[in-house]
């Protein structure tokens, strides 16, 4: 969950056809939270692990960041519950997690910026130190650890984090944290661990539990303030963190509420074809009459479906013909998976109107799913449950070193630091590589390659800021030949040079602020790094 690489745009959003999704020279989907950040071709985040294209929800936001608008966040899972939540003024949270392995770079002030732009629609803002990653998954030790915590910090404070409003914490410090943590780690395992991280008998188990800490970061917004949907801005190489989140919020509910048509349980495919036979039947009945199980089997038997579906087909009908005379009728139904006896009773008291109750679960037959979803969670929470909602996550592009290839913190000429010397970050841009031509000559016969140049990256997701006009500016000038390379590096690094002094400004006025907060720059930890 935390974001120690740098984001990447290859397209501004200038209003052109968007540029293919695909890192040259890369030839497999790379999804793993501690390697290299490497996204082969970012359709492949769709079609294989269920990410959803940003650009789709954009509508649904009010007021998009300009890194929605420019196609910079290019992915989401379940974003639309917090889209929802900032449009209605409902509660929602954010939160982000940075682990501090070297200096704060341009790509963390990406994050950074979606956890403030967040803040300022309204959503609680959440900015952690992922410090019990760093010594276990990275072998850190405490030292370097406590000085990087605090730039990390300066930082996000001075690019316009509200303290006051917002909440800072270090993973190491927070009890609650860790005790949510510790209730995770019951519903997870170690098999999983395996299956998702390629963990095996070498991985230390420190690191292992640093993994469940993380889910702990991800459900923390809603342990302080009571369930609500929360986003997780990472770049896509965390997505892992994000699916096994979501699978415990899930695994954590005293209920798992479904639609059902009958006393017995049925797969989702099972279930889609007993709601098509209903359908198909109860059109030609009058109000007084009900489907039976048994015309349902029949019905099923002579109906055509598609191969995959044959073998759900037989035992829905053998469940069906099972349940004989018994109606098929539409209802939610309330399945108690874990909890105590007590939410149980408490949900059949809660369930108004027609209901059933069986051994280890409740049907109801005047409440929509929605309506059984809210009812479910008020009841978990009032008998000491979480109730929680499953984390939302938006997802951003990595973004080309500057020299070329992959940026990396160890490759200095690579990236900025946010506390280079501004005449240094000045100079960095004056040495990328472009996506110019090799003359000036066919540079303006030809056009750049904006879509392949580092330079212009900066544009479209630092420099160019919320001026949409500039970003889509330096587009069309760099392909359509009128603009050349060397004015264009000018340029972005005066604007590099000019915000480096001023974050660096506001670095400094936020120490003073930084030293009023509850957290402990001086950790006292001692012990060896982890890693594997």
């Amino acid at each position: 969950m935390t974001d120690d690489e740098t984001p990447r745009t290859a397209d501004g959003g200038t209003g052109r056809e968007a540029t293919p999704l695909t890192d040259g020279g890369v030839d497999e989907t790379t999804i793993d939270p501690w390697g290299s950040s490497t996204i082969a071709d970012y359709r492949k985040l769709f079609e294989e692990f269920g990410i959803e294209e940003f650009e789709e929800i954009l509508p649904e936001v009010p007021n998009p960041h300009y890194l929605m608008r420019r196609g910079v966040i290019f992915g989401h899972r379940d974003y639309s519950p917090v889209a929802d939540a900032l449009a209605n003024g409902d509660d929602a949270a954010v939160l982000s997690g940075f682990m501090p392995t070297g200096d704060p770079h341009i790509g963390h002030k990406l994050v950074f910026d979606e956890i403030i732009w967040h803040q300022q629609q309204g959503a609680d803002a959440y900015g952690l130190i992922a410090d019990l990653e760093a010594h276990s998954a990275r072998g850190m030790d405490w030292d370097e650890i406590d000085e990087h915590a605090e730039s990390y910090l300066l930082s996000l404070l001075a690019l316009g984090f509200d303290a006051e409003e917002g909440t800072l914490y270090r993973q190491s410090q927070n009890r609650e944290l860790q005790d949510l943590a510790f209730e995770l780690g019951s519903k997870a395992r170690f098999a999983e661990f395996g299956s998702i991280y390629g963990f095996d008998g070498e991985t230390n188990v420190s690191h292992m539990q640093s993994v469940v800490t993380q889910m702990a970061d991800m459900l923390y917004p809603q342990l302080v303030d009571g369930p609500k949907p929360t986003v997780i801005p990472v770049g896509p190489d965390q997505d892992p963190h994000v699916r096994l989140a979501r699978d415990l919020s899930v695994r954590m509910r005293f209920f798992k509420v479904t639609e059902a048509y009958a006393s017995f349980e049925t797969d989702a495919a099972e279930g889609e074809l007993i709601r098509e036979a209903y359908d198909a039947l109860a059109a030609d009945l009058d109000d007084d009459e009900m489907v039976r199980c048994k015309d349902a089997a029949d019905w099923l038997e002579g109906h055509e479906v598609d191969a995959e579906l044959t073998a759900a087909r037989a035992s829905a009908v053998d469940k069906l013909s099972e349940a004989g005379m018994e109606p098929v009728r539409p209802r939610v139904r309330f399945f108690h998976r874990h909890g105590p006896d007590e939410a149980f009773e408490s949900m059949i008291e809660a369930i108004e109107g027609e209901k059933r109750v069986y051994e280890g679960h409740i049907d109801a037959f005047e409440m929509d799913l929605d309506e059984a979803e809210e009812l479910a969670r008020e009841v978990e929470v009032d008998n000491g449950g979480y109730g929680f909602i499953q984390p939302s996550s938006i997802y951003h592009r990595f973004m080309t070193g500057l020299t070329g290839g992959k940026m990396s913190s160890s490759i200095p000429a690579s990236h900025i630091s946010l506390l280079d010397d501004p005449s240094e970050g000045y100079d960095k841009v004056k040495s990328a590589t472009t996506g110019g031509r090799e003359t000036a000559e066919l540079q303006r016969e030809l056009g750049g390659e904006a879509d392949d140049c580092p330079v212009y990256e900066l544009y479209a997701y630092l420099l160019a800021n919320d001026d949409d006009d500039l970003a889509t500016e330096v587009y069309e000038e760099c392909v359509g030949g009128e603009r050349l390379c060397g004015d264009c590096k000018e340029q972005a690094a005066v604007l590099m040079k000019e915000f480096l002094k001023k974050h660096q400004e506001k670095r400094e006025e936020a120490k003073e602020l930084l030293d009023d907060l509850d957290i402990d720059l001086d950790s006292g930890r001692r012990g060896p790094g982890g890693s594997e």
